[in-house]
């Protein structure tokens, strides 16, 4: 029987992370964990109790109001996918929007804040078989992880990924503003004092700049694969 392995994905917004990291589990049958899209439910939540707007942060609150926040992943029948639930209430559209983008950041760099979703994080990987993304599960959740991943891609190409998904959910944007919000994510994301976004020393690159959503699949499982065996 092959072993069950713990796979990290890391890399700058819009790189597609969550797309290989579904299809990679999907194909594997593991468990996968969209760690992004829980800083954006503790973003999300602050921005309903008035703790969030932009890059504004009434920090200790929204710390305080963590142990009133319960975050989980259930599979949805209906949309054949894991989807993020809030208290019990399916907010997956709700964490996705632009307002919720340009906060995340900002949230995301709170220590305690990070500390908690990474002991949540590691509760659910104990066991192995599972796939996470996010900013630092090979450096700071996983560091352990059998197999490391590191997305990258040109950072126009990230920034027409972005706006092409915005557009085709009728959101007004202007493709200058989605590439300007990209870089400023990028720098926040790089220079945070708290488990900032860098590439494991043992991480695998995988530039998806050319590559289809198939072919870096293909790249990845054979990374897998060389990894279970």
């Amino acid at each position: 029987m092959s072993k069950s392995i713990t796979i990290a994905i890391d890399g700058y917004s819009s790189t597609g992370k969550g797309t290989l990291a579904r299809a990679l589990a999907a194909e594997l049958k593991y468990n996968y964990i969209d760690t992004g899209a829980m800083y954006r439910a503790v973003t999300w939540y602050g921005m309903q109790h008035g703790l969030v707007y932009g890059d504004e942060v009434k920090k200790d609150e929204l710390i305080d109001e963590l142990q009133s926040l319960s975050i989980e992943f259930r599979f949805v029948e209906s949309a054949g996918k894991s989807e993020l639930f809030i208290n019990g209430e399916n907010r997956e559209k709700e964490i996705r929007t632009p307002e919720v983008t340009a906060s995340v950041s900002a949230v995301s760099a709170i220590s305690e804040i990070r500390k908690n979703m990474v002991q949540l994080q590691r509760s659910w990987g104990e066991r192995g078989g599972i796939v996470m993304e996010g900013r630092d599960i090979g450096t700071v959740v996983f560091p352990n992880a059998e197999l490391k991943i590191f997305l990258t891609a040109r950072p126009e190409v990230r920034a027409q990924r972005r706006f092409d998904e915005w557009k085709s959910q009728g959101k007004d944007v202007a493709f200058d503003e989605v590439y300007e919000d990209l870089k400023t994510r990028d720098h926040k994301d790089s220079t945070r004092a708290d488990s900032p976004l860098e590439q494991a020393e043992d991480a695998l690159l995988l530039d998806n700049s050319e590559l289809t959503p198939e072919e870096q699949l293909k790249v990845a499982l054979s990374w897998a694969h060389d990894k279970i065996q």
